[in-house]
Parts: C-alpha cells; sequence; structure tokens
C-alpha cells in the first residue's frame, strides 16, 4: 500500500525540522513506498522555507488559515496515494510507527481508519501521568462507542491513517468546522463505513505545548464536550481556539 504523510503547518519553525526529520528517519527505516506531503498554512515565518529544504518534501500552500482547511488541501494534493497518514508538525514519528500502520491494514481488510494515543515527551511528570489516565478513560469511551452503543469511534488528531478512497465516499473533511471536533468528524462519518480503530499500539510523540500552557484539566474538557457534542449533534460546541507557539 502507498502511503502519503500529510502535514499541515501554521508558523512552525521551531518544530517543522524536528517533526520531517523523523518522518524522514522512518520510512527509510521500514522501507516503505511513503512520500511526505506539508501544507504551509498562511504561515508568516520560515515554515514553507524549512519544508522545502528537504528533498523528500513536497510542500503545498493553504493560504485560508484553519487545520481543517490544510487537512482538506493536503488531502486533495495526495491523490494516487492509497493511505493517508494524518500527523501534526509538532509531532516526532517514533521507529516502528510504519510497521504498525500496515500490520494493522494488512490484516484487517474492513479497517478503514487507524488511530492511537500521543505521548507528550516535554511535559512534567504529572501531567504526563494525568494524560495516562485520561487516554484509559478514552480506551473505554472508544470500546463503548464503537461495539456497544455503535455511534462512532475514538480518532486522535494529529495521529491516525485512513484510506483515501472511504474518506472521499464520505464527502471528506468539512471545513465548517475550525479546530476542535475535527478528529471526532473523522470517527463519526468512517465509523458508517468501515472499522476505525484507536489502539495503544500507534503511539505518537508530541508537544505538550497546549496542555501545559492552558493547563490539563481545561484542556481535556474541552476537547472531552466537542467529542461528545460532535458524536451526539454532528457539530463541535465551540469554534474558538488559541494558537499556542513556542515563546
Amino acid at each position: 500500500m502507498k502511503l502519503a504523510f500529510v502535514i499541515p503547518a501554521y508558523n512552525e519553525e521551531a518544530l517543522i525540522g524536528k517533526c520531517l526529520e523523523s518522518v524522514v528517519r522512518e520510512i527509510e527505516r521500514s522501507g516503505a513506498d511513503a512520500d511526505i506531503i506539508v501544507v504551509n498554512n498562511a504561515s508568516t515565518d520560515s515554515t514553507g522555507e524549512i519544508a522545502r529544504s528537504f528533498p523528500t518534501v513536497r510542500v503545498v500552500d493553504e493560504p485560508k488559515k484553519g487545520l481543517v482547511n490544510a487537512r482538506d488541501a493536503g488531502f486533495a494534493a495526495s491523490e494516487g496515494y492509497e493511505l493517508i497518514a494524518n500527523i501534526d508538525s509538532d509531532t516526532i514519528v517514533p521507529a516502528g510507527w510504519l510497521d504498525t500502520v500496515f500490520r494493522e491494514f494488512n490484516k484487517d481488510p474492513k479497517l478503514v481508519c487507524l488511530s492511537g494515543p500521543y505521548v507528550y515527551y516535554d511535559m512534567s511528570l504529572w501531567n504526563r501521568i494525568m494524560v495516562g489516565a485520561f487516554y484509559w478513560l478514552t480506551y473505554l469511551i472508544y470500546i463503548l462507542n464503537r461495539f456497544v452503543l455503535r455511534v462512532g469511534s475514538v480518532v486522535q488528531g494529529g495521529n491516525f491513517v485512513f484510506k483515501r478512497a472511504a474518506w472521499a465516499s464520505v464527502g471528506g473533511y468539512d471545513r465548517s468546522i475550525q479546530f476542535f471536533g475535527e478528529d471526532t468528524d473523522v470517527a463519526v462519518r468512517l465509523s458508517r463505513i468501515g472499522g476505525v480503530k484507536w489502539t495503544f499500539a500507534l503511539k505518537m510523540m508530541t508537544s505538550g505545548r497546549r496542555l501545559e500552557k492552558e493547563g490539563v484539566f481545561k484542556t481535556a474538557g474541552t476537547y472531552t464536550l466537542n467529542f461528545f457534542w460532535v458524536t451526539f449533534r454532528g457539530k463541535p460546541a465551540t469554534k474558538d481556539y488559541t494558537d499556542i507557539r513556542p515563546d
């Protein structure tokens, strides 16, 4: 299966280089047939120049700012790929991540989307413990929603892979969603046509800057509210969000 990484990036000059280094390294390690698409999303810093300095990276410019706008632009540029790996520009792909992706899709032909948790590499120990507890609650909600209530599933934004044809068949991205709830929208709509799996086996390293800046409980509460709002009402409850970047 041919795979494309789609990486939205808005003013990420501080972290995009480390992200791309990890993706290039994982592709080389695994020997996978994979390419990299960075969506330069209205950046006013050197994000685009840094991304273009990587010879195996293709940069797409999306002038309309917004996470979903950027993901959609990357999706449009990914024609010809069977799998689309949606990660964020502050993530670091760990060794073995692609092995897990291909193993899961190869063993289950009905699987249309795969996701897993974040590991926050730059957070305090106490905050990492709280996040770990939150993810176990997330797993219980995943089991309940997917197998008992059958109303959707769980997808972690910035760490999910879906079949391109499946996403196209359910209409693709909803650009009316600004930020919160975009991952749950993916989970709900794709679960109607196939399996959407969330597993601890697919871990992604990422920055905990939002949780550290806004607080773990506040951030978790906002995500949880929008998760249930999108699952049961079809749209997120909140639209406003703050861009968190290194000082």
